[in-house]
């Protein structure tokens, strides 16, 4: 069911399971008893640092199956991405876990977009099982987009530092596991920054669009929500938000908080908090999940935020177009 411009309504969608494996830094955090695996080497084992974060994702894809209860098989879909061209990491899992496969590209946003379109599908009934997640690496993401991590190149302290992790929910209809109730798709919005190490200030204006829209398609308010979250806009773009939509006359101040900045300790050297697509997929379905599955949360939004620059974009003087997808993951009412 629609409402409004852009929101889903869903009524028999559920996360049956879902499941996170991180690297070292990100297992040093406050949140690491919430993740499934956590490894003590960023290489994962492996010989390259693409390897590493294809690695984490095959994890979270399989643990989040069996939690499940299922096998690979009866798995009808997978829907994921990541950061990396042609999303490598996403599509390498596929072929590993033989699951037939959409690969999707939200940048930072990718966990709430993949949720959003396995929700549709389960709730439509073209899929019983769907498989949707997705993954970053710091090293794979400082190669592409910025330098090798060889190089040492220097930050700015606005500047945010790569979630290394992969985080999988395994989505259908079912009797357990909290709702995906509504699924509000954002724009791209574009404030013309260009400054490919401040994604905050870039992000923190399509999260506010995306929110308001939340809010005017459903005529929800923050209050109703126990927690609502930004995927990776971190100490930049998180006051900048509660600002912005302050000014629109939604106080966001006893609700709000930022996967980017809820990953890390305030004293681990990650600049201005996490980001990258394992930011709000990590929170989410590691930490997010557990709390509601523990009833110690009942109603969430999750607004997964993406810059959709490339290196080639960037390079050519382009700006900054930026996106937010909103998904609502709740328990039922008692």
């Amino acid at each position: 069911m629609k409402h409004g411009r852009s929101t889903w309504e869903f009524n028999k969608v559920r996360i049956l399971s879902s499941a996170v494996a991180v690297g070292p830094k990100e297992g040093q955090g406050p949140l690491q008893e919430d993740f499934d695996i956590i490894h003590e080497d960023l290489y994962i084992g492996q010989d390259t640092w693409e390897k590493a974060e294809r690695k984490l994702f095959e994890e979270a894809v399989d643990l989040a199956i069996q939690k499940a209860g299922l096998t690979s098989n009866q798995i009808n879909l997978m829907i994921a991405g990541d950061l990396l061209k042609q999303i490598i990491s996403a599509s390498f899992t596929a072929s590993y876990a033989q699951i037939p496969f959409l690969g999707v590209y939200g940048a930072c946003s990718t966990s709430m977009e993949s949720l959003s379109l396995a929700a549709s599908l389960v709730e439509a009934g073209y899929a019983d099982y769907v498989v949707t997640g997705c993954s970053s690496h710091n090293a794979t993401a400082e190669k592409q987009y910025r330098y090798p991590t060889e190089y040492g190149g220097q930050k700015p302290p606005y500047a945010q530092w790569t979630v290394a992790g992969a985080g999988v929910s395994v989505v259908g209809e079912g009797l357990v596991g909290p709702k995906v109730r509504y699924a509000t798709i954002g724009k791209v919005i574009d404030m013309g920054l260009k400054d490919p190490f401040d994604m905050g200030s870039a992000m923190a204006p399509a999260a506010v669009d995306t929110i308001a829209q939340h809010f005017k398609d459903t005529g929800r308010l923050p209050n109703d929500y126990d927690l609502i979250v930004t995927g990776d806009l971190a100490g930049v773009g998180y006051p900048i938000a509660k600002k912005l939509l302050k000014e629109q006359g939604y106080d966001m101040s006893t609700v709000y908080n930022d996967c980017g900045l809820m990953m890390y300790h305030a004293d681990q050297k990650v600049f201005a908090g996490g980001s990258g697509c394992a930011s709000s997929a990590s929170v989410t379905y590691g930490h997010i999940m557990k709390q509601l599955n523990q009833k110690r949360l009942n109603k969430v939004l999750v607004v997964a935020t993406g810059a959709l620059l490339s290196p080639i974009s960037y390079q050519q003087g382009e700006t900054i177009p930026c996106i937010a997808h909103a998904v609502s993951i709740e328990n039922e009412e008692d």
